[in-house]
């Protein structure tokens, strides 16, 4: 069942004439794992940004679980009415925070009641590993520590699609190995949809179930990173 679907999507900046994105075409189905994989520019985390609603497409649609979210330079649903979650590269927890607060943050915005917020914060700390540590602030864990509150940050509201942007780049083999488990893990008991960014092939065929590849801001139809090719220029793991 289709989630998310691009329609001949393109995006530039500022006065900058050179499409970022141009004439983009992607479906993405219910509990899939696609990881985009291209070098840096190519315009990867611009298509996470998309979806996720922070800017909207110059051209072409965006439409997400059957609803019309983006066309044309208006963004017809908000970030927050998408149930999308999204682990940025740099993690972006707040230092002044402690682990719970970081989690807490969304379940409030959303108007999740207090009790319940307490019970799927301590019940989500659990699931990634970290319970007991609610209490610590960023600035106290260990690196795995905070990709993992970063993950139980995205994933509290029960999102119906996983964002990550090159989440595991600053990690060294042995952690970011670990880290890759653990997505599966969690990808495999909560049942969320994954869209997933990196430039690393290792990464991406130990995630995927599809790979996209993105160059110079179009899929890429003649460059097969070693999985067969289907008639988007997308990359299928059987």
């Amino acid at each position: 069942m289709k989630i998310i679907e691009l329609n001949r999507v393109s995006k530039s900046y500022g006065s900058n004439t050179a499409k970022v994105l141009s004439d983009i075409s992607m479906e993405i189905n219910r509990g899939e794992r696609i990881v985009i994989l291209g070098p840096s520019g190519c315009g990867k985390t611009t298509i996470l940004r998309l979806i996720a609603g922070f800017i909207a497409p110059d051209s072409g649609s965006i439409s997400i679980g059957g609803h019309l979210a983006a066309a044309g330079k208006r963004i017809f649903l908000p970030p927050e009415k998408r149930n999308i979650g999204m682990v940025f590269q740099d993690l972006a927890l707040w230092p002044h925070l402690t682990v719970r607060g970081n989690i807490e943050f969304p379940l409030k915005s959303g108007g999740v009641p207090k009790k319940k917020r307490s019970e799927k914060i301590e019940e989500i700390l659990e699931l990634v590993g970290m319970k007991g540590l609610g209490g610590r602030k960023p600035g106290e864990l260990s690196g795995g520590q905070r990709q993992r509150v970063a993950l139980a940050r995205a994933l509290a509201p029960e999102p119906a699609v996983l964002l990550m942007d090159e989440p595991l780049s600053g990690l060294d083999v042995e952690l970011n190995t670990r880290i890759r488990k653990e997505i599966l893990r969690l990808h495999e008991k909560l049942g969320f949809t994954l869209l997933y960014v990196t430039h690393d092939r290792e990464e991406a065929f130990s995630i995927a179930t599809r790979i996209v590849v993105i160059s110079k801001g179009g899929i890429n139809r003649d460059k097969n990173p070693g999985l067969p090719e289907t008639e988007t220029g997308q990359q299928e793991r059987n």
